[in-house]
Formats: C-alpha cells, structure tokens, sequence
C-alpha cells in the first residue's frame, strides 16, 4: 500500500521543503504526497517553492489551496487597496514579490498614501497565478479530509464557503464533532498544544490533526506518513546542522 505523506504551511522555505522530502524518502512512484496550502508569503524563496509544486503536482501530487495563495491572486488581480495593503503590507506578500525579482520600490505602497495599485507583472508571475487559481480547496477519502485551515462542524463540506476552509480556526477545533479526521495546517500548533511552546503534530480528541510546525517563524516543517502516524520533521534553527549531517526528529504515534 502506498504511504501518504502530507505537508503544510511551507511560506517560502524552500531549503526546509527539499530537505523534508529527502529525509521522509519521498518517491512520487510509491508515495502520494497530499500539499495542504500556504506555499508563499513571509520566508525568501516563495517564486521557488511554487516551481516546485508544480513539478510535484505533474509527479502526482494532490495540491490544495492555502489562505496566502487567495491573497495573492485577489491582490494581483484587483483593484482593491484593503486588500492590496492586507497582503504585502500585513501578510507577508513583500517578501513573495521579491522573490519574483520585483523592488520594494516598484510594490510598495505607504499606508496614508493615496492608493495607486503598482503595475507589477511577469511571465512567471502570470503562470503562477494561473496554477494557484485552479487549485482545489480539499480532497475526501472514505475516512479523512484533507483541508488547509479545517471545516465548518454544522455544515458538509460541499456547502461550505471556500473561505471558511482557508480561513476557519476555533469553531473547527473546539466543535468538529464529525467521524473523519481532518487533516489541516494554517494554525500553527503551538497554539493548539497545551505547551505552548511545542511545534510538533497536533492530535486533538476529536479527531482532528494539525501539522503547520510554524516553520516560517523559527518552528519546524512536519511530514505526516498515513497511515501509521509517523512524523518527519524539520527545525528551521537546526536546518544548517542537518544538512552537515544531524539527525532529523521523528516520531510515532
């Protein structure tokens, strides 16, 4: 039986991405590798990361899509300044438009200053955002839901707003009371544990499972293999040490 390993929540961390694949033995003939969103925004090397899943989707890949990946495309083809200002201002966007080769000077646009949208465009950048758009919002098996952010407790999942399923966060982890685990990222799990300090998987009691390690944020990028629950993980504060060699955390649960 092939093993399914699912990741989350990369935000531009393309060394930690590349090094969690190698470390989990990823083979795109014997694996199904189920991506849950949020690939840009925050860490260096978004343009990268979006190259790469798009080499993994033509592998086989299952990519869904993450909160960042609607903010970029609504604040690249739009007018509107709130949203403009939301992502590359708030949310990391600055960051992801560099790594498209693109100046602060040319995206920037100051909080008090009258709203002009900058002009940005590239070939890449177009393709890109054509890849995101066409991005499903989850994917069902008999037993598990793969989502980015979680589901809605009192509605099914094909009548849920999309942007409940990128954005949820409490009412999913304190009321889902459905009979398939959702697997989901966008909450880094530090807030979910009760050690506040912890990035590892998140098991809660209703059968919810949380693996954004927070990686972007000094956390870990976590590799969950279904179905026996193991965990590959890697420590952005470690990930120059691991590269010379150290081990790698794992674990079972």
């Amino acid at each position: 039986m092939k093993r399914t390993l699912v990741i989350s929540d990369i935000h531009g961390e393309l060394d930690l991405f590349e090094e969690l694949l190698q470390t989990a033995n990823y083979d795109p003939t014997n694996d199904q590798l189920i991506l849950l969103g949020d690939y840009i925004d925050r860490g260096p090397d978004s343009k990268r990361v979006i190259d790469k899943v798009m080499q993994l989707k033509d592998e086989g890949a299952i990519v869904l899509k993450g909160n960042h990946e609607d903010m970029m495309v609504r604040a690249l083809t739009t007018d509107e300044e709130r949203v403009w200002k939301n992502w590359t201002n708030r949310n990391g966007g600055d960051a992801t438009l560099k790594s498209y080769g693109f100046s602060e000077e040319e995206f920037k646009v100051e909080e008090d200053a009258p709203f002009v949208k900058p002009n940005i465009h590239s070939e890449t950048l177009e393709k890109h955002l054509n890849f995101i758009q066409h991005l499903d919002y989850y994917v069902e098996t008999d037993d598990t839901i793969f989502v980015h952010a979680g589901v809605h407790p009192e509605k099914s999942i094909a009548e849920t707003d999309p942007y409940e399923l990128i954005w949820i966060r409490d009412i999913f982890h304190n009321g889902y009371a459905g009979e398939k685990t959702v697997i989901f990222g966008h909450t880094p799990t530090k807030m979910l544990h009760e050690d506040k300090q912890s990035c590892s998987v998140f098991y809660g009691k209703n059968r919810i499972i949380g693996i954004d390690g927070g990686a972007v944020y000094g956390g870990q990028l976590n590799c969950l293999q279904l179905p026996e629950k193991i965990v590959y993980s890697i420590n952005a504060d470690d990930k120059n040490k691991s590269k010379e060699g150290e081990p790698h955390d794992k674990q079972t649960v």
